[in-house]
């Protein structure tokens, strides 16, 4: 259950999920430098409007992806605030994927594999450039890339996941539906 994990903050203190219990949770891994970055502004959009519904967003920067988070913790928080105005809670930078991913998204991925891009401008590009490198990498729950997002529900379910090809409209009608 997603109540079993913890996750470190920006800061350095742990932040047990059963903390969250009762609110719907949407989970990111982000990055400073990718072409999706500029999903902080509707990720923060959805924050400001949802989050006295109960709302909580979890930002955990991850490197793994081409390399686009390579700040530090209060880096990429700084470049945040400032490009973005984001006030939601940043994690502290860590892998979703491999031998030190984050036990949460073991967790996620077990919950809600990969099902493919949405239509994008970017999908195509995306989809070439992961079947060059593993030709089953559309059978496999990695996280593929940055803005990945899991969307838990008030009862601590994995109701979704959106591939950051997906509409952000249909991320916020998941969470209306949710709240």
């Amino acid at each position: 259950m997603i109540y079993d994990y913890e996750l470190k903050t920006r800061t350095g203190e742990m932040l047990k999920l059963s903390e969250l219990k009762g609110k719907v949770i949407l989970i990111v891994n982000t990055a400073t430098g990718c072409g999706f970055t500029p999903q902080y502004e509707p990720i923060e959009q959805l924050y400001r409007d949802y989050h006295d519904q109960g709302l909580e967003i979890l930002d955990i920067p991850c490197n793994q992806f081409g390399g686009q988070a390579p700040g530090s913790d209060d880096e990429i928080h700084e470049f945040c605030t400032l490009h973005y105005n984001t006030t939601f809670p940043q994690m502290k930078k860590a892998d979703v994927n491999g031998e030190n991913e984050l036990p949460l998204y073991t967790y996620l991925k077990s919950e809600k594999g990969f099902a493919g891009f949405d239509e994008h401008e970017l999908k195509a590009l995306l989809e070439q450039m992961f079947s060059q490198a593993d030709p089953e990498w559309d059978k496999k729950p990695d996280i593929k890339w940055n803005f990945t997002k899991f969307v838990v529900d008030r009862a601590g379910n994995v109701v979704a996941r959106f591939e950051p090809t997906a509409d952000m409209k249909k991320v916020e009608e998941c969470i209306k539906a949710l709240l």
